[in-house]
């Protein structure tokens, strides 16, 4: 039965009860007077705040996040999964899951310390010493049977009547007087032992794990954006407010060493305590184990109605549902067996610092949710309750902080375990968002005010150090890819790239689709290389519009693009007149050009770097040896190194080594001055022979060129150079600085 045919049957009270008596749960009765005993009532209302700086933040993102889309079933794991996306959404949501059914068995076993008093008498006067699974197992078997046999609404009706106890319980500890309380008067500043007060913390925080119970309805509410803020924020705020005086009370009636001594200490307090505290604390266990019984199937269902599991029947299997609200039937069954599991072990005390983990993940991850939609400013998010980004941040950055505080061991456990989880979904749900989904929004408009800041800034382009901003442009992406792993080894760590496909036609429905189609192509080739190089397309009717538009285009990195990179095949240079036709169009926007011609042979690198540098090279010298420095760094390269080869006359041959020297010191570059060779060029030999005959093996080859010899040489000055490999030749618009 789809999520659109369920009848919806509850309103706002549900969910008000269900999260009210988790946070009303067994950590209140059991462990509030060790807190208070240790820490004074100033400490426990510190660890109180502390632990609502969490929760409250939480409860008000989740009122948000409901209000602006419709909240269907799988509570929590809806809401991440349709913000965040399905495959990190399928990660928290296994994570809630198990922390949920957990959550029951823990729930469970804290319901048996009710019957200590049983216990204890047939230990001291029948000899008899029972397992306190005689009673915790055939008691989530009646309530899983109940559950399953009647569901959730009589879950609901069964949980009103044990917050009825609960609440009648805390009415009579309230007016429970004691003789300490006419011996002592009340210091509301008492601090005690504060070197424990994350000890005490992280042994008393999960019962502020119990705000979020009642999502987990979301699938059976009315009006589930109405239902889910007020009775969130309500039950919220009404458990902080109890707490607070349960510690006044708790501060007021017994000394510290009672308080530390007795875990029932409250039994003590309370008129009628000996019944009414025992019975409170069943009333409350047996709530909670009820909220999370209630809520762990749903989040279940809602995982396989995704498909979130790698078996197609399994899926089948587990979202199936009875009746007219789709009764998680399948779903609770395995909720009761892995809660069964859990009870059946006893103890699960490390196991709750886990449960504890990934209910902090996923608080985290709610705020987080928050907060980026405020920072994406997406104008699609228009909730009708709006908390505050400031509010979600902090609860974001509390909800991790304190994971490390309580546990690193654990904490890291648990990021190490959904990170696994994620692999995992990812792995079987490759065509689904992953981790992009978290922060595109925020991103676009981070890069959207550092962009305009930048430009507001109007920073001279003078008082920087150089770096290369590269754009290029070919219409032969998918027939040579050199010009595209050039730009890679540019763009890896110093630099930035961009690599336009030109689709040479006029802008119509046709091109455009044929331009996405080649885009997405291209992307994929990118990812398998691991390349930092933005790539788009681009569409104009021919090489010199494209280039001048291109040319134009602000740069990705925000600082303007500073170079065009050319490419021409050195077997077929049929585009070459292209280039030379544009240069001067590219030196009007000042940039500096390289010019790449492609060999046939494959990349040669433990063969290095041959760096060419002539009389004429005065401006591009500096920029072919940073132009080396950077492409060298990329791991491709990690065994090559850079050779300079310098032409020179006999009698200035010692002053230009002198200079090159000095140019590597200075710079702090990694060449070995035994890689740097005057030659001395005789008028009759020309340079491409030396070129020829000296790099006819190197990896790559750079030479420089100057506008003069592009005029009168042409085409030519790009040919001749047949047995070295590929060549990058260079053109400074203006000398860089080392």
């Amino acid at each position: 039965m789809s999520a659109a045919s369920t009848k919806k049957t509850f309103g706002t009270a549900p969910v008000f009860f269900t999260a009210i008596s988790t946070i009303l749960g067994a950590i209140l009765f059991l462990r509030f007077g060790f807190a208070t005993g240790v820490l004074g009532f100033t400490g426990v209302v510190l660890v109180i705040l502390l632990g609502h700086s969490v929760t409250i933040p939480t409860a008000l993102a989740i009122s948000e996040i409901a209000t602006n889309e419709k909240v269907e079933g799988g509570g929590e794991y809806f809401i991440i999964s349709r913000s965040f996306g399905l495959n990190i959404g399928g990660t928290i949501g296994f994570a809630l899951f198990f922390s949920q059914a957990i959550s029951v068995a823990f729930y469970i076993i804290a319901f048996t310390e009710a019957f200590s008093p049983l216990f204890s008498y047939l230990h001291e006067h029948l000899g008899i010493i029972l397992p306190r699974q005689v009673i915790s197992i055939p008691s989530l078997i009646l309530l899983a049977l109940l559950i399953l046999k009647k569901g959730a609404g009589i879950g609901v009706k069964t949980l009103y009547l044990v917050v009825t106890i609960l609440f009648l319980s805390l009415f009579l500890f309230f007016i429970g007087k004691t003789p300490y309380m006419t011996q002592h008067t009340f210091d509301p500043f008492s601090v005690r032992h504060m070197d424990r007060f994350f000890f005490v913390f992280a042994i008393i925080f999960p019962a502020f794990t119990g705000m979020t119970a009642g999502v987990g309805l979301s699938g059976d509410l009315k009006n589930p954006a109405r239902s889910i803020p007020l009775g969130t924020i309500t039950a919220s705020v009404t458990g902080m407010i109890i707490y607070f005086f349960i510690v006044w009370k708790l501060d007021i009636s017994a000394s510290p060493e009672d308080l530390t001594g007795n875990q029932l200490i409250m039994a003590n307090i309370a008129k009628y305590g000996k019944i009414v505290i025992p019975l409170g604390l069943a009333a409350s266990t047996l709530s909670s184990a009820i909220g999370s019984i209630l809520v762990a199937p749903r989040t279940l269902q809602a995982l396989a109605t995704d498909r979130s599991f790698p078996s197609r029947r399994l899926n089948h299997f587990l979202s199936r549902g009875r009746g007219e609200t789709n009764e998680p039937f399948n779903a609770t069954l395995v909720t009761a067996l892995i809660a069964l599991l859990f009870v059946a072990m006893g103890s699960i005390n490390a196991v709750a610092q886990v449960i504890s983990m990934f209910f902090m993940v996923t608080y985290g991850s709610i705020c987080l949710i928050s907060f980026l939609y405020h920072f994406g400013a997406d104008p699609s998010y228009r909730p009708a309750f709006r908390s505050r980004w400031y509010l979600s941040l902090i609860g974001f950055v509390m909800a991790f902080g304190i994971m490390f505080k309580i546990n690193t061991v654990y904490a890291f456990a648990s990021l190490i375990a959904m990170t696994l989880i994620y692999l995992f979904v990812h792995f079987y749900h490759k065509d689904r968002q992953g981790v992009e989904a978290i922060f595109q929004a925020a991103f676009f408009q981070l890069n959207r005010n550092l962009q305009v800041y930048l430009q507001k800034a109007k920073k001279s382009s003078t008082s920087q150090k150089w770096r290369p901003s590269v754009v290029c442009i070919s219409k032969d992406s998918f027939e040579r890819d050199k010009a595209f792993q050039l730009l890679t080894w540019l763009s890896y760590r110093y630099g930035f790239g961009t690599y336009m496909h030109l689709l040479e036609g006029y802008y119509s429905t046709e091109t455009r689709m044929q331009a996405q189609e080649m885009l997405q192509l291209l992307i994929r080739q990118s990812d398998r290389r691991h390349s930092n190089v933005y790539i788009d397309t681009l569409i104009s009717p021919s090489y010199t519009s494209a280039i001048a538009q291109t040319i134009q285009l602000p740069g990705i990195s925000g600082m303007e693009n500073n170079m065009i990179l050319f490419e021409f095949d050195k077997q077929n240079p049929e585009n070459l007149h292209q280039i030379i036709d544009n240069y001067a169009l590219v030196r009007a926007g000042n940039y500096d050009v390289c010019v790449l011609g492609s060999s046939p042979r494959p990349w040669r690198f433990k063969k290095g770097l041959h760096i060419w540098i002539s009389p004429y090279d005065t401006e591009n010298t500096n920029l072919m040896i940073l132009l080396g420095y950077i492409i060298t760094g990329h791991p491709d390269w990690r065994k090559g190194k850079i050779k300079l080869f310098a032409i020179s006359n006999a009698e200035s041959s010692e002053t230009v080594r002198k200079n090159l020297l000095e140019k590597i010191k200075t710079g702090r570059l990694p060449i070995s001055p035994k890689n740097i060779e005057i030659l001395e060029r005789e008028k009759e030999t020309p340079m491409k022979s030396l070129v020829n005959k000296h790099s006819f093996d190197a990896g790559l080859v750079m030479l420089g060129f100057v506008p003069e010899q592009l005029k009168h040489s042409r085409d030519e000055l790009f040919r001749g150079y047949n047995d070295a490999g590929d060549i990058l030749f260079v053109n400074a618009r203006s000398e860089k600085s080392l």
